[in-house]
């Protein structure tokens, strides 16, 4: 008796939202071994996935939006222009490579997101006598302070 194991491809593309999709050839996997406590699985089984994306050269995302993921990324981002995501939190080759895809969409849906622009404000009457008040009281302390004259 033989136990064959296949691995179906997914789909081709990866849907982000409506208007952004990631291409097949845009990602690569690649699978090692798992680092940590686990035993003879983890010395044996490459379950740890390692996924690429090639974000720089990637035609679907908005340059905006590739300038948002470079600072989100952060370290995970290489010289070339790609995103790595290391994923070793399963035993299973397979739902660690989905939990790898989930991370990189939830990563680009967040770069989609454009900043809030924040408005300068300036400070209220209250607050300006509020800060000088505190500062007066403050510099009374420190006159307090000092050498006490008359007493020999």
């Amino acid at each position: 008796m033989y136990i064959m194991y296949v691995f179906r491809k997914t789909d081709p593309v990866m849907q982000i939202n409506d208007q952004i999709t990631i291409e097949d050839w845009e990602l690569t996997e690649q699978f090692v071994r798992a680092s940590g406590p686990g035993g003879q699985n983890v010395n044996k089984v490459s379950s740890a996935v390692e996924l690429r994306f090639e974000a720089e050269r990637s035609p679907n995302l908005p340059d905006a939006v590739k300038r948002r993921l470079k600072k989100l990324a952060g370290r995970r981002w290489t010289k070339e222009g790609a995103l790595i995501i290391q994923v070793d939190e399963t035993r299973h080759q397979a739902r660690n490579r989905e939990i790898a895809r989930e991370r990189l969409a939830e990563l680009i849906r967040k770069a989609l997101e454009k900043p809030k622009r924040r408005i300068p404000t300036r400070p209220t009457l209250g607050s300006k006598k509020r800060r000088l008040k505190a500062k007066k009281v403050r510099g009374e302390v420190k006159a307090l302070r000092g050498k006490v004259e008359g007493e020999d």
